[in-house]
């Protein structure tokens, strides 16, 4: 569960089963009255307020717990305009680089803390005076840097529409587009590239970043996606892979092909489903990389599915945040925006490097690992026959896991799910593993998957869209996937025209409101 969804979010309930101890489900937070103005005085202990809610932040859950006081604190100081310029001031400050949680934490406090307006951003954007030469002599101060621009994106995402075209200057747009430059630290590359996607969610500031691309003499991202080929420096990979999603969904280049012609598909028989994943998760052009880096929690399964026998995979660990890793079936729910994903409910079973955690049914327990880093591999053996889930991280294995035995015995996938600015590649079988388990006779899904050429190219969305409205439309299709058939019957409303897959991802009726008890199959 995303930790961050615990915080002043009330959740759904992703089942029918009893999920008093969700992960991260709600949190009711009554919060002191408003503050009518922050004394001067107390503004330097803000900077200890975010390091500790830093600290904590790791340890939220269960909704029994409370939020930490640090961050009721923080979110009193920030209910006005001076208090969350000096709450963003100080993240921008003392978040530290090496911390895994720490850009999570930026995205996470700005968007609990109280919406601001635009005259606080714009005086925010004022004292941080942004210029190229602010980028250029600034480059001895990477960590200040990439704060910056996590709070730019972060903010951006927020607040898309009129407040981020105001913010997005050209004073902006040359700060975030000289961050670009090779010479950065990767990490201030990363969040300034992220950045400029996430203003590019308004179309007017799209236009103007592709405008500014324009008058570079070389366009700068594409210079960053040759850094794919950098395999040991994982923020290099990171760097890369926004790189070449950026310039394959938004900020297109001159006689640049599209990733996925470059793509050899002959060889790849089980991939990501890009038909089966939840709004905002980024999957690279071979359909094996996967990266979030929206404030919501996203979640993926793959193609193949597993009804008997003996099966594994592997992940490279590409990023050491919150990731929830390991199997799901069809009946399994995402709400990307409540915080549910793999091991949230009594279908799905995951392992989290970062807390160190096992999650099913949306209740945790400790495992022995330690925690992953950038580079380590997590295999995971699903065994069908004796009812059994075994996770290795680097080749260790852990106790079995039956829990999910008890509510499902077929038709498993793997699957995942992913907090901000966390990345992992998966492998299904494609190449050699790197740590197979010993003495256990196992099957991969590369091996035995079976997927048609058009099923395995990753076409960027706005292609996808566009396929969309010229394909023809079956009359009897799911009136929400468009592709599977609409089969199934909703209780108690009667209403009809959704497959089984979309219908289990439906709490209510999306005609009429009512609350779903139950689906029936109809006969075609």
């Amino acid at each position: 569960m995303d930790m961050g969804m615990c915080i002043c979010r009330e959740k759904r309930n992703p089942s029918s089963a009893d999920v008093t101890n969700a992960s991260y489900s709600a949190v009711t937070v009554d919060y002191p009255n408003h503050v009518d103005d922050v004394s001067m005085a107390k503004v330097p202990s803000v900077d200890s307020l975010v390091l500790e809610t830093l600290a904590v932040i790791r340890s939220l859950v269960d909704n029994v717990q409370e939020p930490p006081q640090a961050m009721l604190r923080l979110h009193t100081i920030a209910d006005n305009e001076s208090g969350w310029i000096a709450v963003v001031n100080s993240m921008i400050s003392v978040i530290p680089m090496d911390d895994p949680l720490g850009p999570a934490v930026i995205n996470l406090l700005l968007d609990e803390c109280p919406l601001p307006s635009k005259e606080s951003v714009m005086k925010l954007s004022d004292q941080l005076h942004l210029s190229r030469d602010l980028s250029i002599t600034g480059r001895q101060s990477p960590t200040r840097h990439r704060n910056i621009a996590v709070v730019l994106g972060c903010i951006a995402e927020k607040l898309a529409g009129p407040t981020s075209i105001s913010l997005l200057t050209a004073d902006t747009l040359d700060y975030l587009l000289a961050n670009l430059h090779t010479s950065c630290v990767p990490s201030v590359i990363l969040y300034s590239l992220i950045a400029l996607e996430k203003f590019a969610q308004t179309s007017e500031n799209k236009w103007t970043i592709v405008a500014g691309l324009e008058r570079s003499e070389a366009h700068p991202i594409q210079a960053l996606e040759s850094w794919g080929r950098d395999n040991k420096n994982f923020l290099k990979r990171q760097v890369a892979f926004c790189a070449q999603w950026c310039l394959d969904n938004l900020f297109t280049a001159k006689g640049r092909q599209l990733s996925y012609f470059n793509v050899d598909y002959s060889s790849i028989n089980a991939m990501l489903n890009s038909n089966d994943v939840s709004e905002y998760l980024k999957i690279s052009a071979n359909g094996l990389t996967a990266r979030c880096d929206a404030s919501s929690f996203e979640s993926v399964r793959c193609t193949f599915q597993a009804d008997s026998g003996v099966w594994y995979y592997e992940v490279t660990v590409i990023t050491d945040g919150v990731m929830q890793i390991g199997w799901a079936t069809k009946d399994s729910k995402f709400f990307n925006h409540e915080g549910y994903g793999i091991g949230d409910d009594e279908f799905s079973l995951a392992y989290d490097g970062c807390r160190q955690l096992i999650w099913h049914n949306a209740k945790s327990v400790p495992h022995q690992h330690p925690c992953w880093v950038p580079g380590d591999v997590l295999g995971s053996l699903l065994d069908l026959d004796n009812q059994r889930v075994l996770f290795y991280l680097n080749g260790k294995d852990l106790p079995p896991c039956p829990q999910v035995f008890g509510y499902a015995r077929s038709g498993f996938f793997a699957a995942a799910s992913f907090m901000s600015f966390q990345q992992c590649e998966f492998n299904f079988g494609l190449q050699p593993f790197k740590f197979p388990p010993a003495a256990v006779q196992f099957q991969v899904f590369n091996d035995h998957g079976s997927l048609p050429l058009e099923e395995k190219i990753q076409v960027p969305r706005k292609n996808r869209l566009e396929l969309l409205r010229q394909m023809s439309i079956k009359e009897d299709a799911c009136s929400l996937c468009f592709d599977q058939m609409a089969n199934v019957k909703l209780v108690p409303c009667k209403h009809t025209g959704f497959c089984m897959m979309c219908s289990i991802q439906l709490e209510q009726c999306p005609i009429c409101r009512a609350d779903i008890i139950d689906r029936e199959e109809e006969a075609r």
